[in-house]
């Protein structure tokens, strides 16, 4: 079966030239470093590597170097005879023999053992590599994509990393953005993850309300993309299950499923973390330190439940707030109120009267 490119969604300027740099590489049969934070896409780059190239018929094989012992990933990528070790009672082909003529992609590769350094280099600059126990020399055709989350060359400066092999590895180096680093593709990413889950669902989406956009668009995602999809299939999901109809609102435990008032400290629950009587935390508490952002939270949250309860009637809506329809509407165009999902804030000429709010 014919395999496609994998689907990467972003607009934002530093992704794209990130997706252009790998269009650019794809091509050249040479080995590439990828480099981001966790959870940025480094296996999807990865991917669209092989699949632009000229081996995009050839077998694409992956392996985690970190998720293996020193002689089970030694195994794993060149094979063992019979009898290598204990338990190894037939001969096994290794991942380098199975990608011949495709591409291998090794992750989180700075975890690697210095044995296993010294055989990727050979394997990389000559093609060459014996398996575990083995005394023959055997070929391959394969073309190497690594992955890290760390700074290799600081690494090599450490003596935990060999200089020559990221020499032969660093062809070329492509950095991933953070997500905090691509500004609106965080409400494009989040809409995607929400209708996906629908799908599977069978049920309609109904639209992130702007208090949740404006809670996901401010948080700082230390797990970036990986991070923001559970993030908006889990507030998609409980949203779904009390209010089907309605937009998906900030919810506060959705961000943080850990947070509770019996999140054990250090193995156990502190006494003077448990309070009288458990209460929902306040949206601005999410976001201390930042002012414009937690103040922006609590707006919209207030400006969502007011709309949820009056049935979508601005009027009533800010009637419920205590505001006039004016001010009501003033909100509403401060906080960009019919903005889509990956479409920047303030869009020059909009006018919201004429505009549907998200998800009504």
């Amino acid at each position: 079966m014919i395999q496609s490119t994998p689907q990467l969604i972003g607009e934002a300027p530093a992704w794209l030239d990130a997706l252009d740099h790998v269009s650019r590489l794809a091509p050249l049969d040479r080995p590439v470093l990828v480099i981001g934070e966790r959870g940025t896409g480094k296996e999807l780059i990865g991917e669209r590597l092989h699949f632009l190239s000229r081996r995009w018929e050839g077998p694409f094989v992956k392996v985690n170097c970190a998720a293996l012992s020193e002689d089970l990933l030694d195994s794993e990528l060149f094979g063992h005879e019979r009898g290598a070790f204990t338990g190894a009672t037939e001969r096994r082909a290794g991942r380098f023999e199975l990608a011949d003529g495709g591409t291998i992609f090794l992750d989180e590769i700075a975890t690697a053992s210095s044995r296993v350094q010294e055989k990727l280099l050979r394997v990389v600059e000559y093609g060459e590599y014996q398996r575990l126990g083995g005394e023959k020399v055997l070929t391959t055709d394969v073309r190497l994509a690594a992955a890290t989350n760390v700074d290799l060359p600081t690494r090599v400066a450490n003596g935990q990393f060999r200089a020559d092999l990221l020499d032969r590895l660093a062809f070329d180096v492509i950095t991933l953005p953070p997500l905090r680093a691509r500004g609106d593709d965080i409400s494009l990413l989040a809409d995607f993850f929400a209708r996906r889950l629908c799908r599977e669902l069978r049920v309609d989406f109904p639209g992130f309300a702007p208090s949740a956009i404006t809670a996901m668009e401010t948080y700082h995602w230390p797990g970036n993309v990986r991070e923001l999809r559970n993030v908006a299939e889990r507030m998609t999901a409980r949203a779904l299950s009390e209010a089907p109809e309605e937009p998906v609102r900030f919810d506060a435990a959705a961000m943080d499923p850990f947070e509770s008032p019996w999140r054990p400290q250090n193995g156990r629950l502190a006494p003077s973390s448990i309070p009288a009587q458990a209460s929902p935390a306040s949206p601005a508490d999410q976001y201390r330190g930042d002012f414009e952002a937690a103040v922006r939270l609590f707006e919209t949250s207030l400006i969502d439940q007011a709309l949820s309860d009056s049935g979508g009637h601005q009027g009533n809506a800010a009637k419920a707030l205590g505001l006039t329809y004016h001010q009501f509407r003033g909100l509403l165009k401060k906080h960009d109120y019919g903005r889509k999902a990956g479409k920047k804030r303030e869009e020059p000429g909009q006018d919201i009267a004429n505009t549907p709010i998200r998800g009504m």
